[in-house]
């Protein structure tokens, strides 16, 4: 293949795995992240300079001949639509001609998680733009629950009793390749990239358990209380609205679907989060 695609985010867990991938496949890539210099050396990739999704010019120069975008969303901020926005105008006008987007499981303009809505935003005004595209909805990491389980061995968060079929960043990876690989077959389509098991975090704090040797216990907050523990971050309010509604969103059923699309587009079973901690036992190396 001639064409070149362009991958974003590609210092970065996802983006690093689908730019090694394509070029396992001998596709000339065009890699773009927000520090050049943590770009993976691959065969048949260009480097492109900083190309903040912000800044038009920059990201037009970037992807001045790329023929396929794939787009992992910017870093959440408060302007992340605009610049959504602003670099997918820029890849039309270096004249990209295909655009597969990251996007997020229940994107909607209600979604309980407040970044979900900014990924339901994005997806319509790349809809707008009439240009081939594919979005992939991917669930919550699998690295997730060791993240956001304190060194006290404390998973909290105001999730209940719901649900969540978290994936892995190698999984989503698969299929973004897989769709990038066939080009043209997968236009206009909207994958949910999932697990296959629907965990509650009360399930993942006994998987984590198991695997860090310790007592790892899931605490149920409230909103309240939820703000609260989350006060010593000095983050900014959205922010930690964002955080917070994560959780919310799992507790009213908004992140328990479960997709089969890892099989159908990857060819495999998604890895489940005990194959997960047993492949990164650095992910809860804070636990030990």
């Amino acid at each position: 293949m001639s064409s070149v695609i362009a991958v974003t985010g590609a210092s970065g867990r996802v983006g690093g795995r689908v730019a090694r991938r394509l070029a396992d496949q001998g596709l000339k890539t065009r890699l773009l992240g927000r520090d050049p210099a943590r770009l993976p050396d691959l065969p048949g990739a260009v480097k492109a300079p900083p190309a903040p999704y912000g800044d038009a010019e920059a990201v037009r120069r970037a992807l001045d001949g790329a023929d396929t975008l794939f787009l992992v969303s910017a870093h959440e901020s408060p302007d992340r639509i605009q610049e959504h926005r602003t670099a997918i105008d820029a890849a039309l006008a270096a004249g990209v001609g295909r655009i597969v987007y990251l996007s997020f499981l229940g994107a909607a303009p209600q979604a309980t998680f407040t970044f979900a809505r900014d990924h339901w935003h994005t997806e319509r005004y790349i809809e707008a733009q009439g240009v081939p595209h594919t979005f992939l909805r991917d669930s919550w990491y699998l690295a997730g629950f060791a993240a956001m389980t304190g060194p006290d061995g404390v998973l909290r968060g105001p999730a209940g009793g719901g649900r969540v079929a978290a994936v892995a960043h190698e999984d989503i990876a698969d299929v973004a390749s897989a769709v990038l690989l066939d080009d043209g077959a997968h236009d206009g389509a909207v994958y949910d990239v999932t697990g296959e098991e629907a965990l509650t975090l009360a399930e993942a704090a006994e998987e984590l358990s198991r695997a860090a040797g310790r007592t790892v216990t899931y605490v149920p907050e409230t909103r309240a209380e939820a703000y609260a523990s989350r006060e010593g971050y000095g983050a900014d309010h959205w922010e930690v609205t964002g955080w917070v509604t994560s959780y919310e969103a799992i507790a009213v059923g908004e992140m328990g679907t479960v997709a089969d699309t890892v099989r159908r587009l990857a060819g495999h079973a998604p890895m489940t989060l005990r194959e997960y901690l047993a492949a990164h036992p650095r992910s809860y190396a804070h636990l030990l």
